[in-house]
C-alpha cells in the first residue's frame, strides 16, 4: 500500500515539474482512480499496533505518514501565480522590521488549511552590488505564512516571494529603501496636523509617533513608539500647540492625553481608561478654547470633556455620537464632527447644542479658518473636503 501512494506521489511530483500550470489542470485525471480506494483504506488503519486472538499486527508508519502528507499537498496545492496573497508595499526604510504575511491557496483558488509549503523571501538591492537580505520564514501550519525582513542599505530593491521555487503573484516587487535620515512625505495613516508659524506637527497613527515638518515638508524631528509607557503611544490621533509651545497628544487606544515640550519632551499625562466624569475613553480630536483649557472628543463615551492644561478635570458637554474631530472659535462655540450621526453639531460656550449640520459621510475632521470664520470638514467615506462659511 505504501508503494502504491509512492508511485502516485512521484507521479505527481513529475506532473508538477514538467507541465505548465494549465497541463497540470488538464493533466489531474492522471491521478488513477484507484488512488482513492487505497487512501479509504488507509483511513481504516490504526496507526498504533493493535491487539487481536494473540496476534499482534504492527504497522510501520513512518513512511506511511510522510507518503500520505506529501500526497495531500501535492493534491491540494501547486504554485502558480495566483495561488497566493499577500499585501504588496512600495516603501521601507533601513532598519526596519517588515513583515509579509502569505495566504496559499488551493489550484481551485480556495484558502489552504495547511501548512508544509516551501516559502522563501528576500529583498534583493539593486545597488551595492546585489546585496540580499533573507526573510525568516514562520509557518503558521493553517496555510499562512509571515517572512520576516530587515532591509540593511537605502535605494532601489526587489522584493521576492517564492513558494515551492515559483513567484508568487506581484512578486518580484519593486521597493524603495530610505534611510531613517530621509523624509519625503511618506505617511502611515496620519489622523491630524496642527501647525504654527513654519512648523507643522503630523500624528501619525499608524507609526505610533508625532513628525515634526517644516511647512514645505523638510524632516525635522520624530518622537514616539508603540507601547503605554510616558512618551509611546497607541494610535495617536489628535495632535494641537498651545501658546507656550507644549504639544497635547490624544492617545487613542491607552485611553489618555499626553503633553510635550516642542521636542516632544514628555510632560504629563491627563487621566486614563476607567469610570467617572474624569476618565477618558478612545480620545480623538482636541481643541483649545479661549482660556487655553483643553476639549477632548472622547468618542468612546460620546460626550466632549474639559480639562485644564495642568490636566484637572473642568466638565463635560454635548451627547455626540461617535465625535471624532473639533475645532473651537475665537468666542468659545465647539463644532463637533459626528461620525456616526453623519453631521456636524454646533455648541455654545456653555456646552449647550445650537445648531446641527447633516448629510455628511462620516465626517472625522473638522477645522476653522480663523480669516472669515469658513469650516472645512474631512468626510472619510466619500473622500472629499467640504467647506462651509457660516
Amino acid at each position: 500500500m505504501v508503494g502504491d501512494i509512492g508511485h502516485y506521489t512521484d507521479m505527481a511530483s513529475q506532473i508538477l515539474q514538467t507541465h505548465t500550470d494549465h497541463e497540470i489542470v488538464a493533466l489531474g485525471g492522471l491521478i488513477p482512480t484507484e488512488l482513492q480506494a487505497t487512501l479509504k483504506r488507509v483511513q481504516t488503519i490504526s496507526l498504533s499496533p493493535n491487539q487481536h486472538s494473540n496476534i499482534t499486527v504492527s504497522v510501520q508508519t513512518d513512511d506511511l505518514i510522510r507518503k500520505v502528507s506529501k500526497l495531500d499537498l501535492l493534491l491540494d496545492f501547486y504554485p502558480s501565480p495566483s495561488s497566493s496573497t499577500w499585501m504588496s508595499t512600495s516603501v521601507a526604510k533601513v532598519g526596519t522590521r517588515y513583515d509579509v504575511k502569505i495566504q496559499s491557496k488551493t489550484s481551485e483558488g480556495e484558502e489552504c488549511s495547511h501548512g508544509g509549503v516551501d516559502v522563501k523571501g528576500e529583498m534583493r538591492s539593486k545597488t551595492h552590488n546585489g546585496a540580499v537580505v533573507y526573510g525568516e520564514v514562520e509557518d503558521h501550519r493553517d496555510g499562512t505564512y509571515t517572512i520576516t525582513l530587515t532591509p540593511q542599505t537605502a535605494g532601489p530593491h526587489q522584493l521576492l516571494i517564492t513558494m515551492d521555487g515559483q513567484h508568487v503573484q506581484n512578486s518580484p516587487n519593486n521597493l524603495d529603501v530610505r534611510s531613517t535620515e530621509e523624509y519625503h512625505g511618506q505617511f502611515y495613516f496620519p489622523y491630524s496636523i496642527s501647525i504654527k508659524g513654519d512648523v507643522l506637527y503630523v500624528a501619525e497613527g499608524g507609526n505610533r509617533r508625532v513628525l515634526k515638518l517644516t511647512s514645505s515638508g523638510k524632516f525635522l524631528h520624530k518622537f514616539g513608539q508603540q507601547g503605554s509607557g510616558q512618551g509611546q503611544f497607541n494610535r495617536p490621533w489628535g495632535v494641537i500647540i498651545d501658546s507656550n509651545n507644549k504639544l497635547i497628544v490624544s492617545d487613542y487606544n491607552n485611553h489618555r492625553i499626553q503633553i510635550f515640550n516642542e521636542d516632544g519632551g514628555w510632560l504629563l499625562t491627563i487621566v486614563g481608561n476607567g469610570s467617572g466624569n474624569h476618565s477618558i475613553q478612545s480620545p480623538c480630536g482636541l481643541a483649545l478654547d479661549p482660556q487655553g483649557n483643553i476639549h477632548v472628543a472622547a468618542c468612546g463615551s460620546n460626550t466632549i470633556k474639559v480639562f485644564t492644561k495642568e490636566g484637572v478635570y473642568v466638565r463635560m458637554y454635548g451627547d455626540p455620537n461617535h465625535p471624532s474631530g473639533i475645532a473651537i472659535d475665537d468666542e468659545g462655540y465647539s463644532l463637533v464632527s459626528e461620525w456616526d450621526s453623519n453631521c456636524l453639531s454646533i455648541y455654545d460656550p456653555e456646552g449647550n447644542n445650537i445648531h446641527t449640520m447633516g448629510n455628511l459621510k462620516n465626517p472625522c475632521g473638522t477645522a476653522l479658518d480663523s480669516r472669515d470664520g469658513s469650516v472645512f470638514i474631512a468626510n472619510w467615506d466619500d473622500d472629499t473636503v467640504l467647506k462651509y462659511c457660516v
